[in-house]
Formats: structure tokens, sequence, C-alpha cells
């Protein structure tokens, strides 16, 4: 990948600090699958997956249906055992330790909670079982309770209460036998929106109260990125890429990341090194009066006349010319030195964009259309087809032209996606490849100058994108 990889500031561990264990490396992973390979008779489920979970860690394994992502939990949970390779918990083999001996409890979708027992008794089932001391079952009970937020529904079936509620009773009987990983298998899939989110932070909350490792899986994208500390994003089998959540978003190691992950435009294209340019020259005066340059002009001999200013011109056009009559060039007025740099700030000639400075790529994409630029000093995509990764709300959408945008396009409103809180713009380009562009709806909507079928420019920075190797 051609784009550097941003630093990440992971969130801070519950004892203060900042938690990222995985870039110490002291650090004792807690779970290690050492080239794990499951198959199905000819199916390879997991493919020679090799990958560390940490202590205290939120793991989430995201990817679609039938990627392998609930196969490995499976193996971890003692329901599946690998074909070959290893998979470790806190340094022992696993592989054949049955379920029930396992230091891993497991919270299933549809939560299997007992519906003739009371919330009270469905958290103590497990406790019980073990034969736990009767005082002790009633603490710990009572503890999970109050971290749950459930002590007042202690004594209500699963019937009488929400399915928010439902789900942190599972929870809660999840934890109660205190595993050293928990394991959540799309735990938050029964939930209607407004719930998941809010459940999402309970559930963070209670991580990081309770310092458990939490590993869960799930194909929602928005919710592995709002719960986790890192996301696997998994392919057919095999781990695509391991980051945290920003790391992820913003710098995808593939174009299935990067597509996969969030909402995208993908524009296809070769990269040919670019050539920065020295600054836009001053306005070219007429011929009959040809530019002279400072170096020319202090090779003149001295002294001059005085050199008219442009006061000195403003005066006389404006007061004394019916006096003196009109003003005539000089040799000393030809020899005026060019206009100092305020006036000749960079001015871009008409419908072109500025050009780029420093190292880079000029990405040809589409006839007709101006290259694209992306600053960058990794060469190694040089004369190679690549893609331009655009998340859309790195590109600005403006019905003229920005000036000092240095990647600008012209198109039309084909859609608008209204989200409430941000609004979406589909424009289409020339060539009538479309491009998204996003924009945070700070004004009421009778205020907003961008509708349908609109003409307008959208512009995004040098390093707005990412810029992947086609087909990587």
């Amino acid at each position: 990948m051609a784009a550097t990889t941003p630093k990440t500031k992971p969130k801070p561990a519950a004892h203060g600090g900042v938690f990222e264990p995985w870039n110490d490396p002291d650090a004792k992973p807690l779970i290690q699958f050492k080239g794990v390979t499951k198959r199905f008779g000819d199916f390879v489920a997991i493919d020679n997956l090799t990958l560390d979970i940490f202590e205290r860690e939120f793991f989430a394994l995201l990817g679609p249906s039938g990627c392998g992502k609930t196969t490995m939990m499976r193996m971890l949970a003692g329901f599946e055992t690998a074909t070959e390779g290893q998979i470790l918990l806190a340094g022992q083999d696993i592989g054949n330790v049955p379920p029930n001996k396992r230091a891993v409890n497991m919270m299933f979708q549809s939560y299997a909670l007992f519906p003739h027992l009371s919330v009270w008794d469905n958290i103590a089932f497990g406790l019980k079982r073990e034969g736990m001391a009767k005082d002790r079952i009633e603490d710990r009970v009572d503890e999970m309770l109050r971290l749950t937020r459930l002590t007042k529904f202690a004594r209500r079936k699963p019937h009488q209460i929400s399915g928010g509620q439902r789900q942190r009773v599972a929870l809660a009987r999840s934890l109660a036998k205190a595993p050293k990983l928990l394991l959540l298998d799309e735990p938050l899939g029964a939930l209607d929106k407004k719930l998941r989110q809010d459940t999402q932070f309970e559930l963070m909350d209670i991580q990081e109260k309770l310092g458990t490792t939490f590993v869960i899986v799930t194909h929602d994208q928005e919710e592995a990125m709002t719960v986790a500390s890192r996301v696997a994003v998994m392919d057919e089998g095999r781990v695509v890429q391991v980051a945290t959540p920003d790391v992820i978003y913003e710098a995808p190691n593939s174009v299935y990341v990067a597509d996969f992950i969030g909402d995208v435009t993908l524009i296809r294209g070769t990269a040919h090194k670019a050539v920065a340019e020295a600054p836009e020259a001053a306005a070219p005066v007429p011929a009959s009066e040809p530019t002279q340059t400072k170096a020319s002009a202090s090779a003149q001999p001295a002294p001059r006349s005085p050199q008219p200013n442009a006061l000195g011109i403003w005066l006389h056009d404006r007061v004394l010319k019916p006096v003196l009559g009109p003003r005539t060039a000089t040799p000393e007025t030809k020899l005026l030195p060019p206009p100092s740099a305020p006036d000749t700030a960079p001015t871009p000639a008409a419908g072109l964009p500025p050009r780029p400075r420093g190292p880079g790529f000029e990405i040809d994409w589409a006839e007709g259309q101006p290259r694209l630029f992306y600053a960058t000093e990794d060469m190694a995509l040089e004369g190679k087809p690549v893609i331009l990764a655009l998340r859309p709300e790195k590109v600005a959408i403006s019905k003229n032209r920005p000036e000092t945008a240095v990647n600008a396009l012209s198109g039309k409103v084909i859609d608008i996606a209204y989200l409430g809180n941000i609004s979406t713009y589909h424009v289409e380009l020339a060539d009538g490849s479309m491009i998204k562009a996003q924009t945070a709806n700070t004004r009421r909507i009778a205020r907003r100058d961008i509708t349908w079928d609109d003409e307008v420019w959208v512009s995004f920075s040098a390093t707005g994108g990412v810029l992947l190797e086609d087909g990587a």
C-alpha cells in the first residue's frame, strides 16, 4: 500500500494510560492461533490462520457470511476442533479440552434463556451446576444484576422483560462464572437499531469494568468499529487485515478492506510519477511592453528618473489628466520591476487545477478528465494500475469551482441521501462515473443550495484518499 499508515490513539485502559498490548513486544497473548486450518470435507473454512488476541481486549471478527468467523469462535469454545495447527489459551493448548472444562463462556444470538426460570435463577444456573456455596451464589448473582442494571427485574420471567433486558440477562449469566474469555456470537442482532446502539456502549462499559477479554463475531461494520479495540477483517477463511478501527477505516491494506468497510468511491487508473512545477508566473504583459525581470533591471546603469508608482498613476489619471494630458510610456516605465509576491498569488487558469507541489503520483483514470494528484513519497506503485479509494466525507461539493483545490471534477447531482445529520450526494461525472460527496447538515433544509440535477464541483485534497494497487 502506498499510503502511510497513521499513528493510532487507542482507547484508554480501564486502569489509566493507553491500552495497546499488540504494540508491546513483551506482552503475552491470551489467545494464540498458530497455523490453524479447519476443513469440512473438501471445503476449507479456516486457512492457515495465525493470530494473537490479548488479555482485556475487546476483539471483533468481522466479515461477510461464510468467511469463517463463526468457525473460529466455535473452535475457541470447543464445539469444533482444528484440522491442523494449535489454539492456545493462556499458553495452554486447548485442542483436546472439552467445552465445559475451558475458562471460556459463550453468549448466543438467541440468548438461550430458560423461559420457566426467573432472571435471578437464569443467572444463577451455571453457578448452581458448579456446586458453588449458596451465599456465594447470592453475592455473585446480585453483583451481576447490579452490573447489568437488572436488579428490579430479578424475579421476572424472560417473557416479561424487553429484548434489550433479555440480552443483558444472557450477558450476566455468561459473566457470572468469571471466564477468562467471553465469546459473543452476533449478540445484538435481534435488537432494533436504537437499542443496539445503546447496548453497544453498555457492553463496552461492562467489559472495561470487569477486564474480561471479549471476542465478538459480527457482520455489522458499525458495531465492530464502535465496540472493538481491534478488528480482524476476514474473507474466505483468511484474516485480510488486523488493526484498530481507525486504521482499518483510514488506511485499509487492500481494495477488499476499503470496499467492505464503510462507504467508498473506487477510482481505477494508472499511477505516473508527478513532476513538480514552478509556481505560476505573473500574468504576461502585452508584447509591445515586454516584462523585464528584477535582475535585468538592476543591471541597468543608475541612477534613473523616478519611476511612477500606483499612487502616482492613480493621481494622474483621476486628477491631473485634464491639465497635463494623457500619460505616455517612457523608457523608465518599461523598466518597472514585476509586481511584488502578493500581487502574483497563484491564480490558476480557467478550468485548470493548481499544479502539484512535492512528491506524488498523477493518476490517469478517464479519457477527457484531468489527472488526479496523490501526494506520497512511496514510489512503489509507479506505472502500475491503481485504485484511489475515496471516503465521501473527504470529498467536498460546491456550485463553484474551488480555486485552491488540487483535485476538482465537475458533474451533476443524480441523487441525494438525507440521513438527518449528514447528506450524501451522488454526482455523475462527464465520463459517466459516479462519485460520492458528504456534507454535515448544519443548515435547515430550506437554506441548502444544492439539489437534484444541479451542476456542481466535487473536490478533495492530495491526501484525501488512499492509493492501493489494483487487484490487492
